[in-house]
């Protein structure tokens, strides 16, 4: 009688990598609707960049935050004492911002901002700003008034970049837990 050879068991062939799981982070934060708010929204965005380690370009979402929690600011809150609400997100399609607030009154992207008496206007380029730096950007209504939005794309070339847990920044600040 010739003696067999073990058995091995049923191994899978394929060498493919499992897919990867969608990752997604949410974060949102009421603000209040005074001249602060667009330096905490400024930060609160900066911040979740970093800790989320986001591959896009921070000084841009910054920008384009700001721009739109002024505006809300500014024209979206009707009454002393409101909020605007920031909403951040992220997942594999990009980055993307929300800023809710309690006016019905929908944006209106300015075309003829290549006007001279707008040159020196020191206002009213900042959708201009949002519709030129980001991939999208879009409005719709909500119960309590409307929201503002943009998105911006994963950037392959940009590092992830992020801070551990007790680490501090350049300019001395310290992250703040935005998961």
């Amino acid at each position: 009688m010739t003696p067999m050879a073990p058995t091995r068991p049923n191994r899978q062939t394929s060498i493919a990598s499992p897919p990867l799981p969608v990752v997604q982070h949410q974060y949102r934060t009421p603000l209040m609707a005074d001249l602060a708010a667009a330096a905490v929204a400024r930060s609160v965005v900066e911040d979740a960049i970093r800790a989320w380690r986001v591959p896009v370009d921070p000084d841009v979402a910054v920008l384009l935050t700001s721009e739109l929690v002024t505006n809300a600011v500014t024209h979206g809150s009707p009454t002393a004492g409101t909020f605007v609400l920031l909403t951040i997100a992220c997942d594999p399609s990009g980055l993307r911002v929300d800023v809710h607030d309690g006016s019905g009154d929908l944006p209106v992207l300015d075309t003829g901002l290549i006007d001279e008496a707008l040159a020196e206007a020191e206002t009213g380029r900042g959708l201009l700003l949002v519709t030129s730096l980001s991939a999208e950007w879009g409005f719709y209504r909500t119960p309590t008034g409307k929201a503002v939005y943009f998105t911006l794309k994963l950037l392959p070339d940009i590092p992830e970049t992020g801070i551990d847990a007790g680490e501090g920044r350049p300019d001395g600040r310290t992250s703040r837990s935005v998961s």
